[in-house]
């Protein structure tokens, strides 16, 4: 189930994915029947199956049940407390991948098997014929990709438990790749492979900037990730100036991996050019930055879908003009789509899924709310005709426009296991349907019988942050939170943002009347419910932004990842509730405002 083809040859690459798309249902199909004859002896099937033909789609779907993680937690946690691989697993469990951390309490464990890695690297394969088909003469040039690793934690099994990237980066798979004209990157493995993090943007950055001229595209994984490089940079540049000027490197790069591929790089002291880039950064503005500083750069490549949906304003002003360019869609547990567009509108990004990848079914959602159908995990307390497996649906059985919470089936060992993400089908490329990823699941604020989503929860501060911020006042919205604040009676909600002049790093001057204004568009574009509990119930009390000082959300992050979050996978939380975090947001508060009026609502026929 893992082609091959030669990454170089962008023609073969590109009939291998009309191929794959193409014939979507048979692929599928094939999927689960390998999946299934692979895995059926196992612990976790044979207790489901219960000898039934181990082949049988069927049977599969009515014995197997759709399951969260909580679900299967006991069975992961025995791997790694030593027991064999083939309680989920016929192939050998190689490692344990973390979740990021900030889409639950803790991160989470997903088996992986060495196979695993190749399909991986299929996938990243698949993404370069489809760039070169947009973007000419990628071969002419290198990537500054700023990619990062965490240090791993051996599991009483001897198994290590590590971020998804980490794993890829540290394999034989990305260490021993191939060489590959379209993929060449600025960084040295080195210092990819630094287990500081501070050396290792530093040194990533300093190579990218001494090879700028060769530099055709940048970027991270996330937005977040790549703006935090950009403010590091603003930091830094001095430093950095003066090392290309001496060609040296400066003393607090201990790591001696990093310290000697970097001089390599370097190749002896360039007067010119770190004057040149010294000029660029002490502009007063950095508008446009990305762009005079890597002057032949085609895109930015970021994903700036879901969550990171909220950074594209300040991305659009550092790139001067690139196209943000957000290419896969993937996770812990499995690696799912690709962009067939990548120079779409961000805003527009769909993600096909490939079929060969793993198994996927679909549980529909509403599609007002994005809340589940009447449908609960096997071992809800709810009577049995509310598991109505039937609402499940295959891969190219969606529909155009609805919305579906996704579930997978993997080699590794996931078997009909909820991922907690939410898309909307926007289209069929072929025979492979299009996604749109909207949320994660139960990332919401709630107060009453209000329930705000993370997009509904985006959409608003957006419409405030452009009626209120950005033409009056000039200032970015860098980041944001949020929090259901219940200590009062009624409770309200907390919104903390994070300001930041646009053409200096002073602190931002912050205006009553504005913030007010700002607190009060945002609730007036919050949904009816939420609407009705401020109106017409008082259940909620009016909605309060608290604005932080400068670094305030750099802090959260070193908090986040001091607590087991991967820095390379690290995404800004949309609603905090531990202790810690909300202690150190509201350390650094600058300023409270309230909504000032309650927002209008009127009832919708019957209302309940």
């Amino acid at each position: 189930m893992i082609p091959s083809y030669d990454p170089n040859d962008t023609e073969a690459g590109l009939k291998l994915l009309e191929d794959l798309t193409t014939n979507a249902e048979t692929i599928q199909q094939q999927v689960l029947h390998q999946i299934l004859s692979q895995n059926s002896g196992t612990q976790y099937l044979r207790a489901f199956l219960e000898g039934e033909s181990d082949k049988n789609q069927q049977i599969f779907k009515n014995k197997v049940p759709v399951v969260n993680y909580d679900d299967i937690k006991p069975f992961i946690q025995r791997i790694s407390d030593g027991e064999s691989s083939d309680i989920v697993s016929s192939q050998p469990i190689t490692e344990l991948l973390t979740s990021s951390g900030t889409s639950a309490g803790k991160p989470k464990l997903m088996p992986s098997t060495a196979e695993e890695l190749e399909r991986k690297t299929f996938f990243y394969s698949m993404l370069v014929p489809i760039m070169n088909k947009y973007v000419s003469g990628l071969d002419e040039g290198k990537g500054m990709y700023l990619l990062f690793i965490k240090p791993e934690i051996k599991t009483p099994s001897g198994l290590m438990a590590r971020p998804v990237l980490t794993s890829y980066y540290k394999s034989q798979h990305f260490r021993n790749r191939p060489f590959n004209k379209y993929n060449v990157y600025t960084s040295p493995d080195q210092t990819i492979l630094c287990q500081d993090s501070k050396q290792s943007m530093y040194c990533q950055l300093l190579c990218g900037l001494v090879q700028r001229s060769h530099v055709l595209r940048v970027g991270a994984v996330f937005a977040s990730a790549f703006l935090r490089a950009v403010k590091f940079l603003e930091d830094h540049f001095k430093e950095l100036c003066a090392d290309i000027r001496t060609g040296t490197v400066t003393s607090w790069i201990t790591d001696s991996a990093c310290r000697d591929s970097v001089l390599s790089v370097l190749q002896g002291p360039n007067q010119e050019l770190a004057d040149e880039i010294e000029t660029e950064c002490a502009e007063k503005s950095w508008e446009g930055i990305l762009r005079r500083l890597w002057p032949k750069a085609k895109y930015v490549e970021v994903i700036v879908t879901g969550s990171m949906a909220q950074y594209i304003p300040t991305l659009e002003f550092y790139s001067g003009g690139l196209p943000l360019v957000s290419t896969m869609y993937a996770s812990s547990e499995c690696y799912f789509g690709i962009n067939l567009n990548p120079l779409c509108n961000p805003s527009d990004v769909s993600y096909t899924l490939l079929p060969n990848m793993a198994y996927f079914e679909f549980l529909p959602v509403d599609d007002k709310s994005h809340e589940e159908i009447n449908f609960a995990s096997h071992d809800d307390n709810h009577s049995d005709d509310a598991l109505k497996e039937d609402l499940i649906v295959d891969l190219v059985n969606v529909e155009v426009g609805r919305y579906y919470e996704l579930v997978i089936t993997t080699f590794t060992g996931l078997y009909r296991y909820r991922v907690g993400d939410i898309l909307k089908v926007t289209g069929f490329h072929n025979k492979a349907p299009q996604f749109r990823f909207v949320q994660r699941r139960n990332v919401v604020l709630s107060i009453d019988t209000d329930k705000t989503s993370e997009e509904d929860l985006l959409n608003a501060v957006t419409q405030a942050k452009l009626n209120h911020l950005q033409q009056p006042t000039s200032l970015l919205l860098t980041e944001y939170t949020s929090y259901a604040d219940t200590s009062s009676i009624p409770g309200h909600y907390v919104l903390f943002w994070e300001l930041k002049p646009r053409y200096s790093n002073d602190p931002p001057k912050l205006d009553d009347k504005t913030m007010e204004m700002c607190c009060s568009e945002v609730e007036d574009c919050l949904d009816y419910v939420y609407r009705r509990c401020r109106n017409r119930d008082k259940s909620i009390g009016p909605l309060e932004i608290r604005v932080v000082s400068l670094g305030t959300f750099d802090s959260l992050m070193d908090f986040c990842v001091s607590q087991g979050s991967s820095v390379n996978q690290y995404k800004t939380p949309r609603c905090v509730k531990s202790g810690g975090a909300l202690e150190i947001l509201d350390s650094r508060v600058i300023g409270r405002f309230f909504s000032q009026r309650v927002p209008q609502w009127e009832p919708l026929g019957v209302d309940s």
